[in-house]
């Protein structure tokens, strides 16, 4: 797929509760595992790969993400919801750069209590996803170590002031060089995801595995790649394993468009997902309607059910 951003080919989950069980790419809430699933309102475990779902939600609710469930068994569909998304912003009079929410952001990370917390409540991790924007400022051309780190602690900082579930680097749109700002360098990603890790070490972190960022990973003797819980393939349509470090179990080479990647695309994506053993199931742009349809599209392939939509 063609991509810059969020094209397609076509056109171009209880914070880390059980993360050994997420990683081995089975859902499994706590409840269950400590004897509570008798509880009705707990939620229902699944068998096969994590899914995940990106929300703009300059245009919709990430309440969407909640609202998919297995029609066998009640499982939820998605296990991350990822919010799409906070900007790294570049402020000329300090030459630092800082964490941006738009006005759409601003207001799900305000109303937690309605836009977050029911998702969570259900078993479902919530992760921010934090994108360039045209400033010069990106995660790869931090000047010095503190200026990563410093950045660093402002994502800790969101995730704890809104009790989200991680973070989610996506390396688009920085546009480097942009305000007098240099370009990409050797240290700067791999201190910037240091510090998040040191500071966050039960938290999700995830890579959209796109731009100077996801191909410097490396630097004076550390590498990472298993800082990451998760690394996907940033192009719709497309079959892609990231080269990152992560077991199988950790990644999804897979990546769909919901409503826009074939259907027939969808499912032979997933069918391949669950055969080579891979463990996440990347999906993008989930809206309002009802995509329960296109959804069972992949769910059959990866759990063996339709999905189910509940308004």
């Amino acid at each position: 797929m063609v991509k810059f951003g969020r094209i397609t080919a076509r056109s171009a989950a209880l914070a880390l509760l059980a993360a050994a069980t997420l990683a081995a790419g089975v859902t499994a809430p706590g409840a269950a595992a400590t004897g509570a699933a008798a509880d009705s309102t707990a939620p229902r475990a699944k068998n096969g790969p994590i899914s995940v779902a990106y929300v703009e939600v300059n245009n919709n609710s990430m309440l969407n993400v909640g609202k998919y469930t297995l029609a066998n068994g009640g499982a939820n569909v998605f296990d991350i919801g990822v919010i799409f998304a906070a900007n790294i912003n570049y402020d000329t009079a300090k030459k630092s750069a800082y964490l941006h929410f738009n006005e759409n952001v601003q207001r799900v990370l305000d109303n937690a209590a309605t836009q977050i917390r029911p998702l969570q409540a259900k078993g479902i991790k919530v992760v921010l996803s934090v994108l360039g924007n045209h400033q010069g400022a990106g995660f790869a051309n931090f000047p010095t170590k503190a200026a990563a780190e410093a950045f660093a602690k402002q994502l800790s900082d969101a995730v704890t002031r809104y009790g989200l579930d991680g973070i989610d680097f996506d390396d688009e749109y920085a546009k480097y060089g942009e305000n007098g700002t240099g370009q990409p360098n050797a240290s700067s990603f791999v201190h910037l995801v240091t510090a998040l890790r040191n500071t966050l070490p039960n938290k999700i972190i995830s890579l959209y595995n796109i731009g100077p960022a996801a191909s410097r990973l490396s630097y004076g003797g550390v590498h990472i790649g298993t800082k990451f819980n998760y690394a996907w393939n940033p192009y719709y349509g497309t079959w892609g394993v990231p080269n990152v470090g992560l077991p199988k179990e950790r990644l999804s080479p897979a990546a769909v468009e919901i409503g826009r990647t074939a259907a027939s695309t969808t499912a032979s994506l997933a069918r391949r997902t669950k055969s080579e053993g891979y463990g996440v199931f990347l999906t993008y742009n989930l809206g309002a309607a009802d995509s329960a349809s296109y959804i069972s599209g992949f769910t059959r392939e990866l759990y063996g059910s339709d999905a189910r939509y509940t308004r």
